[in-house]
């Protein structure tokens, strides 16, 4: 499986709309998206004995739920539908459910939800198919008293179990499986945004092709698992979408080849230009990035006054001392960086130099810009100085943290800038980036057509970093990751982020599919980590040991 398509609830509906006009019937494509809902719980948990509440609201995301529990009651699953509302007259779903003997309860006979509640209490899955897409305004009456108690029966069962409590609690069935039909009710499947009264879900089973609020925080992290289940959408009708979201398999495919008779030489050669007094542990981690990703030689350029104690932390890299004024890289490293660059095929500038002037200083005239005076601010200048540091030979360049504030201390910095650079800011650096044009705000909320803009504009690849990293290139392309953990929120994981990329670069990656695959590797070296020790505590230094392991599953995924 390659990249998917990501759309909006417009263009979910225009998909369906042209794909009934092709031929495909409105009805088939909802016994597809019902009977793989029952699929996706079947792999999950198994169905066969399982005690399964299925709750049903009106139109399209309704009668898939009432799809899915005629196939799970085939599965010999024990179903029950409890129904919100829904208009009985025509409702050929509802008439087969109710033909299977599977038992029927509609809301408005249980006055105070105490059935429900029951039903909930005893159930090993929950199926969400009261709303889908079909939010458009705050959630309240019926609905909102029905997603409370069911938010309330599932604190009450994993408290039960000892999920809640500090002190461990006598074995109890474990709480049920929320499985959400298309989308979680109460979040919005275009902007992301949550409802107070929506309901998390364990696993949400999308249709055709995943909605984009489902990878967009803060709604993203109420989805669980993503499964995207074919309902017959012809993929020609999608080819014009440019937002995909990246697979494994796509990850896979990208890979340098391994051969048996290689030499370090074969995998190529990182040079990074890390570190400062103060932030010695950010040169060893993009140094461990890169060196975790298989990148044959790592070099880390760094203040000759930590190179002992980097070195005692990353012992496979090699090192190049650099001039320094107070253990902060100095403008006079620039000679001594020009004379080694040819050996390197990366290069990675930024990680932990701090903004200094004198690293500043440093930063701009490696990049040829020097201060060009007038209220403080820096130009790109044509002198013959500056042309030599822009030499034909410049290995590919990535630029992260400190190197990115240095940019942004410049005017038009991004035509200094040779061809393929990649650039990954969090979204203060891509505010601090765009001169104050948008705000953290601005950027959040339109995270993927903000990318995008920037990339073309600057004309470098862009690496929106945090949940569901976002990865645009010049030429259009725009894509999505499916990781959205808060073990990565933690000093330095940016530096292994970049490390990673700058070792695939290294090894003959183009520009947007290193940065595409770096940021899928260092997600998925996180979701490892967070499996393992939890989501609260993790530290960087957790990740580059699960880099291999990353790869080794995604290969996994290729060949399974």
């Amino acid at each position: 499986m390659y990249p998917i398509k990501v759309i909006s609830v417009a263009q979910s509906r225009y998909l369906e709309e042209k794909a009934n006009e092709a031929g495909l019937p409105y009805a088939q494509m909802m016994e597809s998206a019902g009977r793989g809902a029952a699929q996706a719980i079947q792999h999950r948990l198994g169905a066969s004995g399982k005690r399964i509440v299925a709750l049903i609201g009106p139109g399209n995301n309704g009668g898939d739920g009432l799809v899915a529990a005629h196939h799970l009651h085939e599965m010999t699953a024990r179903v029950t539908c409890y129904i919100w509302k829904r208009n009985v007259q025509g409702d050929d779903n509802l008439q087969r459910v109710q033909a299977d003997d599977i038992p029927v309860i509609w809301a408005e006979d249980d006055a105070d939800l105490a059935v429900l509640r029951g039903l909930l209490l005893d159930a090993d899955v929950i199926v969400d198919a009261l709303l889908g897409v079909g939010v458009s305004r705050p959630i309240g009456g019926m609905l909102g008293d029905i997603l409370a108690v069911t938010r309330q029966a599932l604190l009450d069962r994993r408290s039960a179990a000892g999920l809640v409590e500090s002190v461990p609690s006598p074995p109890a069935d474990p709480p049920p499986l929320v499985v959400a039909v298309d989308c979680p009710t109460g979040l919005n499947c275009d902007s992301g945004a949550l409802d107070p009264a929506a309901l998390p879900a364990d696993l949400t089973v999308t249709f055709a092709y995943p909605k984009v609020g489902l990878l967009r925080p803060p709604g993203g992290g109420a989805v669980g698992e993503i499964v995207v289940a074919d309902i017959g959408v012809p993929p020609e009708l999608a080819t014009g979408i440019p937002l995909e979201m990246v697979t494994g398999d796509c990850v896979h495919a990208w890979l340098p080849e391994r051969p048996a008779a290689a030499h370090k030489g074969t995998f190529g050669r990182a040079l990074i230009v890390a570190g400062s007094v103060n932030y010695v542990g950010a040169a060893a981690l993009s140094g461990a990035g890169a060196v975790r990703v298989g990148a044959g030689l790592v070099t880390i350029a760094l203040p000759s006054a930590i190179q002992m104690a980097v070195a005692a932390n990353l012992t496979e890299a090699t090192y190049l001392l650099l001039p320094h004024d107070m253990g902060v890289i100095a403008s006079g490293a620039v000679q001594v960086l020009q004379d080694r660059l040819p050996e390197y095929d990366s290069l990675l500038l930024g990680p932990g130099l701090t903004q200094e002037k004198e690293t500043v200083a440093f930063v701009h005239a490696f990049l040829g810009l020097e201060r060009a005076g007038g209220k403080g601010q820096i130009g790109f200048v044509t002198s013959k100085e500056a042309e030599r540091s822009l030499r034909p030979d410049l290995p590919a360049l990535v630029i992260d943290a400190d190197g990115l504030n240095a940019l942004a201390k410049a005017r038009e910095w991004w035509t200094a800038l040779p061809p393929d650079t990649i650039l990954t800011p969090h979204p203060g650096e891509m505010a601090r980036l765009m001169g104050g044009q948008a705000t953290i705000r601005d950027i959040q909320a339109d995270r993927e057509g903000m990318s995008l803009e920037m990339a073309q504009k600057w004309q470098a690849v862009v690496v929106l970093k945090g949940a569901f990293t976002v990865v645009a290139s010049p030429d259009g392309r725009l894509m999505v990751l499916p990781f959205a953990n808060p073990g990565l929120a933690t000093a330095g994981s940016g530096d292994v982020l970049a490390g990673a990329i700058a070792g695939l670069r290294a090894q003959g990656m183009a520009a947007f599919e290193a940065a595409v695959a770096g940021a899928y590797l260092h997600g998925l070296a996180g979701e490892l980590a967070r499996a393992e020790l939890g989501d609260m505590g993790m530290a960087a230094g957790d990740l580059p040991p699960r880099l291999p392991p990353a790869l080794r599953r995604i290969r996994g995924e290729r060949n399974r």
